[in-house]
């Protein structure tokens, strides 16, 4: 029996059902998910019972691990994270502005997966944002503006010692973040550039990671990177995910943006995450 893929109808996004990722997976399988993610970029799997060797196993399907950086795994685990918030914590909400993953890296991941264990009643959605499909439709105005830029990327307003994340914060948080020095370091990546897999330009970054454009005036990189941030994050490009106990999503770091919602105040909620690398 083949899988069943079935596209969410929004900018992006699609549901798998008729595979077991308790098990190990065939080599079809695996070329069928693979496909279907290059395609939808962003794919969740309902009902799937797992442990985090099941969420281990899955994601060397697809790459190495990535590098998680300023956030302790789980114990007894390398590359294992946990997403949590406790019931009645009440430090601002984790990943709630648009990125794609580790932007900051040398060689960003290529996709992320995030395992739902402890999900609550209601809110808590997660919003991806289709940087093709912004591209795509972009106007040649703002696109003349992005033509050949590089983008600075960096992890220090929310992981140096006196970032968002940084030092005051950690006592509020129930996340184990470890801010550092080394979310000063920068890296160049283009603004519009080539899916290294499909070929498809997409935009890659926003605000957030991306501190300004190489070349640029500070003020006039601020300004520029306003008004991508409006056009890349418009309605017309966001699909919304619901969550549900035992659900595994994939999304693929090259091809969206994503963020957190809230809405679940007085309610846990936990999820473990692994990175796909880049195959280089």
């Amino acid at each position: 029996m083949s899988i069943d893929i079935t596209p969410s109808g929004e900018a992006c996004g699609a549901e798998v059902r008729d595979v077991d990722l308790s098990a190990p997976l065939s080599d079809a399988e695996v070329e069928d998910i693979r496909a279907a993610w290059l395609e939808h970029h962003v794919l969740s799997f309902p009902d799937q019972p797992m442990s985090d060797d099941d969420l281990e196993r899955f994601t060397l399907y697809f790459g190495p691990f990535g590098d998680d950086p300023f956030i302790a795994p789980i114990e007894g685990r390398k590359h294992v994270i946990a997403i949590r918030r406790d019931a009645d914590e009440q430090s601002s909400l984790f990943a709630e502005n648009w990125h794609t993953d580790w932007s900051f890296q040398e060689t960003p991941p290529a996709g992320t997966c995030l395992y739902g264990i402890t999900i609550p009643p209601q809110g808590g959605d997660t919003l991806f944002a289709n940087q093709h499909l912004a591209l795509q439709k972009m106007t040649a105005e703002l696109r003349a503006k992005l033509e050949g830029k590089m983008a600075i990327h960096s992890a220090r307003a929310p992981y140096a010692k006196e970032g968002v994340y940084g030092d005051a914060d950690r006592e509020a948080r129930s996340m184990d973040i470890q801010p550092s020095d080394e979310a000063y370091e920068e890296q160049l990546h283009p603004v519009i550039r080539k899916h290294p897999e499909t070929g498809e330009e997409a935009i890659y970054g926003c605000a957030g990671y991306t501190t300004g454009f190489d070349g640029m005036a500070p003020m006039d990189s601020l300004a520029l990177l306003g008004e991508l941030l409006a056009w890349q994050t418009r309605d017309e490009f966001v699909y919304r995910h619901k969550w549900r106990e035992n659900m595994l999503v994939m999304w693929d770091n090259r091809s969206v943006l994503h963020r957190a919602t809230g809405g679940y105040e007085g309610h846990a909620r936990l999820l473990h995450r692994t990175t796909i690398g880049e195959r280089v």
